[in-house]
């Protein structure tokens, strides 16, 4: 009869993650994972093979993650423009610039792996698709502005890391409002 765990994947993976955004990806290992748990290395090479499974893993329960939040997002702003500046703005509680720049450190592993990119591409689409939606009844917003506008707000984020004076989500309603006023504005005869 196999021993019941004593930390449940989710909570392990949890902790993973935690050690991830805080250290960089070099800092999980087994061991640092173990420390953080509380359960032996041994175990934990038992549940996920190699490190590279490891991080994997753990980045895939990240992506579950922002895929679950970009729903609730998605279900709880109005279709409208500024539901958009919402959803964006929701997404981008990321805390301090020492926060974000570690999240780049995150976002560097998932470039890296064609399975946590295809996450990534997926997120992509699903985002594009809720802010298409929000644009839905703008007889003036081109095809495609869900993309130009995840584009421009993630733009707006590195913008932000260079010189990250204020809260990240004051800089992003701000840039993300200036845009749809952008393209949304009526072309003026010439």
């Amino acid at each position: 009869m196999p021993r019941r765990k004593t930390l449940s994947d989710e909570e392990v993976l949890v902790a993973a993650s935690r050690l991830l955004h805080e250290h960089g990806p070099d800092a999980l290992t087994f061991e640092s994972l173990g420390r953080a748990c509380g359960l032996s290395p041994a175990t934990l090479v038992q549940r996920f093979g190699t490190k590279a499974r490891l991080k994997q893993a753990t980045l895939l329960h990240a992506w579950d993650g922002l895929d679950a939040k970009t729903a609730a997002l998605a279900a709880a702003t109005p279709k409208t423009p500024e539901g958009a500046i919402a959803l964006l703005v929701g997404l981008s509680d990321y805390g301090g610039i020492e926060t974000y720049a570690e999240g780049l450190l995150v976002l560097r592993e998932d470039l890296r792996d064609p399975v946590l990119r295809a996450r990534g591409a997926a997120w992509k689409a699903a985002l594009s698709a809720a802010l298409d939606e929000r644009f839905a009844r703008v007889a003036t917003a081109p095809q495609g502005i869900g993309l130009l506008m995840a584009s421009q707000w993630q733009g707006s984020l590195l913008w932000w890391g260079f010189d990250p004076q204020g809260r990240v989500e004051d800089f992003v309603a701000a840039g993300l409002r200036s845009f749809v006023a952008a393209v949304l504005a009526e072309p003026t005869a010439t």
